[in-house]
């Protein structure tokens, strides 16, 4: 189990070079992550569905995706509540308050699905949450310790050299957990190390000698790590895909605060045509904008409204005036119609919202949620391609008649009768190779022909040999039981 110091210090990158690792030593692989916490899931071939992160390490062992790699998923909807998904489907929604009430109810399901992991696969490798040192958390933990001690998981802790304070991180972990927790601890890695590793030295054998541990390695920043589809929002800002990299054809998507499955936008960040920007709060659109992206989101009235708070209904007017292109995906297309009525107050307080009136179309919340793999035919330029579904609501009227694509002959999605204005419940469409060129065809762009699957699984090899390089991933391997 790979356990951080902190947030984001890099755990679900390790796990996915561990796992191609063991998997190119003719092991059969699975990811698990007993909780995690993301508005970015993947549809999974049962039917459920989980982390994007955890959708990514699936990949990096070559196996299909299933609800038991990850068995709670937490989607944050407001700033103290959540939808709670468990083994794939939606239990509750629950404020942070009585969530904490709810979790040692759920350490028999997260249990159930590691020991089934563990009857199919030779190794399973287990990504933490968050930091084991929140131990104000640690009564009824399923993310970190807690599972830890009760599946009987040795832990490999890392540290973030990148955000300062390492030697902190580890050392002052070990000082706050309890002694019976920090015997789980098999050892200690530091990731994302900038520069020459060997000015380290003396800090890695401070923190050998201070808590007993010993080193499996330093890891230099890995930087074609923007390559690989990211989970948090926040790694989408200041990395590859948000760098002013790429070519003539400007694509801005709006930063929602509930922003959900931005994992959409990665293959536009590997084209060359193409310069991507994730637009933050109070920055207005700009006036070169090709195509402006409303994408998902978990909770789409809510984002409507912090949509306008920045202004940006103004700028997307301004926008369409200026003969640019606007395209929304699930919530993003839900915003675009007239109104969003949720009279169940599933996302939030009951009530209808005024939506942007780009698209004559109206979307009503209902309890159903609709999680598939689809395979649709853009209706523009008859191209077939692949995607998924994951969203809630039925979004239906006049410019639904002239659908964005077909999916077994009925009608998906709505194109407003200058074709200025697109909405579509379908993620992960610009994936496919042939759909992703056509469409930036379209705007007056063009396609690479780069393979977007190839570039991510060769990107896994190449995140599985800077591992090799510089930890001692025999060591890590050996360390599980």
């Amino acid at each position: 189990m790979i356990q951080g110091t902190g947030s984001n210090v890099g755990k679900s990158m390790l796990v996915a070079g561990l796992c191609r690792a063991a998997v190119r030593r003719g092991l059969s692989v699975a990811p698990f992550k007993s909780q995690n916490m993301s508005n970015n899931a993947a549809v999974t071939s049962d039917g459920g569905e989980i982390g994007r992160a955890q959708a990514l390490q699936a990949l990096a062992c070559r196996v299909p995706l299933t609800v038991h790699m990850n068995p709670v998923l937490l989607k944050p909807e407001t700033d103290v509540g959540a939808q709670v998904v468990v083994q794939g489907k939606r239990l509750t929604t629950a404020k942070a308050r009585d969530y904490s009430k709810l979790k040692p109810t759920l350490m028999t399901r997260v249990l159930e699905s590691f020991e089934l992991l563990k009857s199919q696969h030779d190794l399973v490798i287990v990504e933490g949450a968050g930091s084991p040192a929140e131990v104000n958390l640690r009564q009824g933990d399923i993310a970190n310790m807690g599972f830890a001690q009760a599946s009987d998981t040795p832990v490999i802790l890392a540290g973030d050299i990148d955000r300062g304070g390492v030697i902190a991180q580890l050392v002052g972990t070990q000082a706050v957990i309890d002694p019976e927790d920090a015997a789980m601890v098999r050892g200690f890695l530091v990731n994302k190390f900038r520069g020459d590793p060997s000015l380290f030295d003396d800090g890695y054998a401070f923190i050998e000698e201070r808590t007993g541990w010993p080193g499996f390695g330093v890891l230099p920043h890995f930087p074609d790590a923007w390559k690989l589809p990211a989970e948090d929002a926040l790694d989408i800002r200041g990395s590859g895909r948000d760098s002013g990299r790429g070519g003539d054809l400007k694509i801005v998507c709006l930063g929602l605060s509930r922003i959900a499955n931005f994992d959409d936008l990665d293959p536009l960040a590997q084209e060359p045509s193409v310069h991507l920007s994730m637009l933050r709060a109070g920055q207005v659109i700009p006036g070169d904008t090709d195509l402006v992206i409303i994408p998902g989101s978990k909770s789409t009235r809510g984002d409507l409204a912090f949509l306008r708070a920045q202004g940006w209904d103004v700028d997307l007017q301004a926008h369409l005036r200026r003969g640019g292109a606007l395209l929304g995906i699930c919530g993003g297309y839900q915003m675009l119609g007239s109104s969003i009525s949720d009279p169940e107050g599933i996302e939030g307080a009951p009530g209808e919202t005024q939506g942007l009136g780009f698209l004559d179309v109206t979307t009503r919340m209902t309890s159903d949620k609709r999680l598939t793999e689809t395979n649709a035919i853009h209706t523009a330029s008859g191209q077939s391609f692949a995607g998924y579904e994951i969203h809630i609501g039925r979004t239906e009227g006049a410019d639904c008649e002239r659908p964005f694509a077909q999916v077994n002959g009925r009608n998906e999605g709505a194109v407003s009768l200058n074709g200025a204005v697109m909405g579509s419940y379908l993620h992960g469409m610009f994936a496919d190779d042939g759909f992703r060129s056509a469409f930036l065809t379209s705007l007056g762009g063009e396609g690479s022909g780069t393979s977007y699957s190839q570039t991510v699984d060769d990107t896994l090899d190449a995140l599985a040999d800077h591992l090799e390089t510089h930890l001692d991933v025999e060591g890590l391997l050996a360390s599980a039981r």
